[in-house]
């Protein structure tokens, strides 16, 4: 390594140690000597049991497949294959019956139930909308998205069109009538809203007076009593908002003055140091990091030019509010923030340890966003993140209890290390591994102090799924492996090991993201089903569409839901543990090479930005050019896919190279339009991209755990190299 620094044992890249030293460090009360003396400690006495760890893994992959090799096809017994699964110890013994005791858990993850975005923390654009999307007007989430339909000349045009905006403001006041519903009529009959010193009341176009249903839904205003600027209300936990504004387009031909509906929305957000980025370095590590600092002193910034102006766009301030007996009522401006960490697989090259080897990078970000977040504990920073004084640290990947007693082990030696409280580290448990899955209860077990999220990643799960029983036989089509049992009752079992263990108003239970952002109609319609699952927050891809799925929590009391649910049978270990084999293998020429060029699409689209531009997430037009939302676990899924059937014989090394080039030039034409793209068409053979695509397929079944970090990694820093040089 060039330009590093040595200490305690440890060579640092410089800008890392630099950005420690004297932005990290400074008003935390913990030493420089004091920390790399800890942190070098923490290296030497964790990275061995990391490393037994993924050697355990592919122990038991190896075990795994060489069963399914004996046992292929007719010889396959469940029974038989459950009984081995116990013997290597894949399946844990169940702990007995418990309840998580984490305690100093804000509202936000314990008590209210509402959206929650994923962003990638080294965007600070995405990364300040995402902490300002706690409140979204819903008026411009309606009007600017297809939930409101075109038809019958309510086009979206570059002009204000008042026909969509009437279809807005209907829509907007049957949302209201049923969060907030009124004694007599309807919210699309008010006139006027009044406030005295007693309540609110609301005149109706027939003359009469009427009052809310349930006038403690009334919280409190801004402005005058005699002529509010807003008025907030209370419904599911989740607060709206009424703006009156006789001077706004919108107000003046409102018989009311109202011209928007503010929605409180994204009640959490992760800022994410893993999927969604592509960290390979110091120096990636240190933008991460940097934006990490700015969020939790309060003062990222970022300068932004939209339709020809510039401005600055920085964190929102909490929201006051005067209720009718005169006391001032805040609530929260900005979504609570975790940070996700990296798994245990991944080493970086930002720090060597004293056996010359990249020190693991889940140790790495543990320990430095955890010192970061001390500036929000010690009251750093005017903007706080939690109430309760607590750091949210989403820890991804793990496989099995012991792995997540190891996160547990190391948070406590990082609190130790930062003077702190023990717990004051809170674990979000990514339910998206097969091992975690099967053993969910005693990965709970394992962190049951300091639990506060278990949400299921359908998109890493299947990858796993598929790597998990590469052996097993070839693999359903891509579509149809969502129709096979184990996703429903891996679902399932989410929420009702989290209920059996005491989540409900202790901790969140979540589902998965919505990945199709342009969608939003298709998912108003369809993502309710994650709040009737009894998830009390699931991931959207953007502050509009938190907005939006926050509708769906006042439809849905998810509390209240939860106690129904504690009731149900409990998911099936056996539909968990079915492999999605195909049931037939008999596709036509035709059929095979739809999937692969359908798989091989999405996997060139996605790591060509990867590669040569260092964006980890993003919005990819699939083969339809319908745009989805792509990060390393769709990567996974497809790959291995591929990788699959060609371990199977359903398709020929030949055909997938075809496919990759063929798909390579649509890609090539999609990208047409970005002048910093680089096409992969014009050679194949130096095309950095082009050859880590390539190689996620064709080497696809040695890679641990099917993952794509390491190759990713690998061809990013000749990326990397290249351009440099």
């Amino acid at each position: 390594m060039s330009n590093t620094i040595e200490l305690e044992g440890l060579q640092i890249n410089q800008n890392l140690f630099d950005f420690i030293e004297q932005k990290a460090l400074p008003e935390t009360g913990i030493s420089s000597a004091h920390f790399w003396q800890s942190f070098a400690k923490i290296i030497e006495d964790m990275s061995g049991e990391n490393a037994q760890l993924l050697a355990k893994r592919e122990d038991l992959q190896s075990q795994i497949d060489q069963w399914h090799q004996a046992n292929f096809g007719d010889k396959f017994d469940f029974a038989n294959y459950k009984q081995f699964l116990t013997d290597i110890g894949y399946l844990a013994p169940v702990v007995d019956d418990f309840t998580i005791s984490t305690e100093n858990v804000d509202a936000e993850l314990a008590s209210i139930a509402g959206p929650q975005l994923v962003v990638p923390i080294m965007n600070a654009r995405f990364a300040l909308n995402a902490v300002n999307a706690r409140w979204g007007s819903l008026y411009d989430a309606l009007y600017g998205t297809d939930v409101i339909s075109n038809e019958g000349g309510a086009e979206k045009g570059s002009a204000y069109n008042p026909v969509r905006g009437a279809k807005v403001i209907r829509f907007a006041k049957d949302y209201l009538d049923q969060a907030i519903p009124l004694i007599n009529g309807s919210h699309q009959e008010a006139v006027a809203y009044h406030l005295n010193e007693q309540q609110l009341k609301v005149s109706l176009a027939n003359g009469e007076q009427t009052s809310l249903q349930n006038a403690s839904a009334f919280i409190g205003f801004t402005g005058s009593i005699s002529q509010p600027d807003a008025l907030v209300f209370k419904h599911n936990g989740l607060h709206l908002e009424l703006v009156f504004d006789a001077n706004s387009n919108i107000g003046k031909s409102d018989p009311s003055s109202l011209s928007d509906v503010i929605l409180e929305s994204a009640l959490t957000t992760i800022m994410d140091c893993e999927d969604s980025v592509a960290a390979v370095d110091g120096e990636d590590k240190v933008i991460a990091y940097s934006n990490w600092l700015g969020l939790m002193q309060g003062n990222l910034t970022e300068q932004i030019s939209k339709n020809g102006q510039e401005f600055t766009r920085k964190m929102n301030s909490d929201r006051s509010y005067q209720t009718l007996t005169g006391t001032e009522v805040s609530l929260k401006g900005r979504s609570l923030m975790f940070v996700r960490n990296v798994g245990h697989l991944m080493t970086n090259n930002a720090i060597i340890d004293n056996q010359g080897r990249e020190v693991p990078e889940g140790i790495m970000d543990a320990m430095i966003t955890s010192l970061i977040a001390l500036h929000d504990i010690k009251g750093n920073a005017e903007l706080s993140n939690s109430s309760e004084a607590s750091i949210y640290i989403v820890k991804p990947k793990m496989h099995g209890p012991e792995e997540v007693k190891f996160a547990d082990t190391l948070f406590a030696r990082v609190e130790d290390a930062l003077a702190l409280p023990r717990n004051t580290i809170k674990m979000g448990i990514m339910d998206e591994e097969r091992r975690t899955s099967v053993n969910l209860k005693n990965c709970i077990h394992a962190a049951k102090a300091r639990v506060v999220f278990i949400n299921t990643g359908f998109l890493d799960r299947t990858g796993d799924e598929i790597h998990t029983s590469m052996a097993a036989g070839p693999m359903a089509r891509k579509a149809d492996i969502k129709l096979t049992p184990w996703i429903g009752a891996y679902e399932n079992n989410n929420v009702d090991v989290g209920l059996a263990c005491g989540f409900s108003k202790k901790a969140q239970i979540g589902k998965g993201m919505w990945p199709i952002p342009d969608q939003m109609a298709n998912m108003i319609a369809t993502k309710i089903n994650h709040v009737e699952a009894g998830a009390n927050t699931a991931w959207v891809p953007s502050p509009t569409a938190a907005t939006l799925h926050a509708l769906h929590y006042h439809r849905v009391n998810v509390f209240s839901l939860q106690q129904e649910l504690i009731q149900r049978e409990n998911a099936s270990l056996d539909d968990i543990l079915t492999i999605p084999l195909a049931a037939d293998t008999n596709w036509s020429e035709t059929e095979i090479t739809e999937e692969l060029d359908n798989n091989a699409q999405g996997i060139l689209g996605y790591v060509v930005r990867w590669i040569d531009q260092g964006i980890g997430c993003s919005k990819v037009p699939d083969i339809n050019d319908v745009g989805l939302m792509e990060d390393r676990a769709t990567l996974r899924i497809s790959s291995q896919h591929i990788a699959n059937w060609l371990h199977h014989g359903i398709c020929t090394q030949a055909q997938v190279q075809a496919s990759l080039e063929k798909m390579a030039k649509i890609v090539d034409e999609q990208n047409a339009n970005d002048p910093s793209y680089q096409a992969m068409s014009d050679d194949f053979v130096n095309s950095i991209a082009f050859k880590a695509a390539s190689a996620l397929v064709f080497k696809g079944v040695e890679q641990p755990s099917g993952y794509t970090e390491p190759l990713l990694h690998q061809f990013r820093l000749d990326k990397k190299a290249q351009l440099s040089a």
